[in-house]
């Protein structure tokens, strides 16, 4: 079938859920969690899947998918090369922008906030964690930078695997974790005739309003 030219009929009403402030948790942080398990016990396929936007000094926005790997009050946690284009965009500028998007569901989360790195020894313990072919990985590829092939990269995790049989792999200066401290979150509840429900927490001090935002 050929792929359509044009897409502007293509659309579908949103009947999954509603949603009202009355049914938010106060702490934002404790309403994502649940909407999250809703997400796994969904059996949404990479449930903790989300988008994050970063913006350098060129001002050009960039996104890209990134993997939750863990969340607390303190923030948003994942974790990459520092050299990729997204860990040089937070060295220029650490305001980020995460999207969570559960399509079976009908509902997207955003939180906005300030990005740091996590401390050396959590992103270690991460890395000790991860699969031994994923640690080569993250040692083998020159993430973001211009490569001849993939053969050449192959080629590359051969030699690095070869170097570290019967060795311990540990993790590179240059490979760790970032979290994303919220400043605001917004939960989407898409609903029939694109009057969706969206809410809008923002914080003031310690304290956490919440606003209906309109569709």
């Amino acid at each position: 079938m050929k792929k359509p030219q044009d897409t502007r009929d293509i659309r579908r009403q949103y009947i999954s859920g509603s949603l009202e402030k009355k049914q938010l948790n106060q702490n934002p942080t404790e309403q994502f969690g649940l909407w999250l398990n809703d997400a796994v016990d969904a059996n949404i396929k990479d449930a903790t899947c989300m988008t994050l936007a970063t913006c350098g000094d060129d001002a050009m926005p960039s996104a890209r998918i990134v993997l939750l790997k863990h969340h607390d009050e303190s923030g948003f946690c994942w974790y990459t090369h520092y050299q990729s284009a997204k860990g040089q965009q937070i060295e220029q500028n650490p305001n980020a922008s995460l999207l969570f998007y559960w399509h079976n569901l009908d509902r997207q989360v955003r939180i906005s906030g300030t990005v740091e790195k996590l401390s050396a020894q959590t992103s270690n313990h991460y890395f000790d964690t991860r699969p031994q072919e994923s640690r080569i990985g993250a040692i083998a590829s020159p993430q973001s930078q211009t490569i001849p092939s993939r053969d050449a990269l192959l080629q590359k995790v051969k030699q690095q695997t070869a170097a570290y049989a019967g060795k311990q792999i540990t993790r590179p200066d240059y490979w760790g974790g970032y979290r994303l401290k919220p400043s605001s979150f917004e939960f989407w509840q898409g609903r029939a005739d694109r009057l969706h429900d969206r809410f809008q927490y923002k914080k003031s001090g310690d304290t956490w309003t919440i606003e209906r935002l309109a569709p």
